[in-house]
């Protein structure tokens, strides 16, 4: 009888630990530029000119999907839809991927109050939608990006059709990014940190946690080995 593959996150733990890293270093960085005075011109330029063509674009089935992806993007939608997962992986006894889920959702959420609080940034003029807080980091592109490559990550196997659920869960991110500054309610760099600290926190938890499983099993290997050594001697 042949046994199953274990569940792996990832192959190569060590790159998906530094890809992580290096997306919340990028929106670390974001917060920064975005916080100080003397390189948030720089930001402010590039984020203009994304909502002039945001504008430029904008149809109304192209604002009804916003309104929609709105809602998707909410509490409403994503608290369930995390409740659910969590309840699946602690029932299925996947205690390493229930781990890394939690892990990455908590301090996903943790980073966006905070940050908001702190750089208090001004939403963009004009918003299709009613909105509450400051609009830097994007809580919409955090929560839809550790969500969705969160899920991708603890529910595909590394060794199963892992490019095609990235692909998807890839894009709901990023449309969901481009629907907030569709909608006026963020600027670009607003919705490209939340993406990054949210990927970044999905990311990192995983690989982090399969690391420290195989350092143990190593170190337990190895225990084992010299103790049948000392036995036989």
């Amino acid at each position: 009888m042949t046994l199953p593959l274990p569940h792996l996150m990832f192959e190569r733990r060590i790159h998906a630990l530094i890809a992580g890293l290096a997306l919340l270093v990028v929106g670390a960085s974001l917060a920064v530029m975005v916080a100080v005075t003397g390189s948030r011109s720089v930001v402010q330029a590039v984020d203009d000119r994304w909502l002039e063509w945001m504008g430029a674009i904008r149809t109304p089935w192209i604002i009804r999907t916003a309104k929609t992806l709105s809602v998707v993007g909410s509490p409403l939608v994503i608290v369930p839809l995390r409740l659910f997962v969590i309840v699946m992986l602690a029932v299925r006894r996947r205690w390493l991927q229930l781990g890394a889920f939690i892990a990455a959702t908590i301090c996903s959420e943790l980073c966006i109050g905070p940050l908001k609080a702190l750089i208090d940034r001004p939403r963009p003029p004009g918003g299709l939608i009613e909105t509450s807080s400051s609009s830097f980091p994007s809580g919409h592109a955090v929560a839809a990006s550790a969500t969705a490559i969160g899920l991708m990550i603890v529910l595909v196997p590394a060794a199963g059709r892992r490019a095609h659920w990235t692909v998807i869960a890839s894009t709901f991110a990023i449309v969901m990014a481009m629907s907030r500054t569709n909608l006026s309610v963020h600027w670009a760099s607003d919705v490209i940190a939340g993406g990054c600290l949210g990927t970044g926190f999905a990311v990192v938890w995983p690989a982090a946690l399969e690391l420290e499983r195989e350092r143990r099993r190593v170190a337990t290997a190895q225990q084992a080995t010299t103790s049948r050594d000392l036995a036989t001697r």
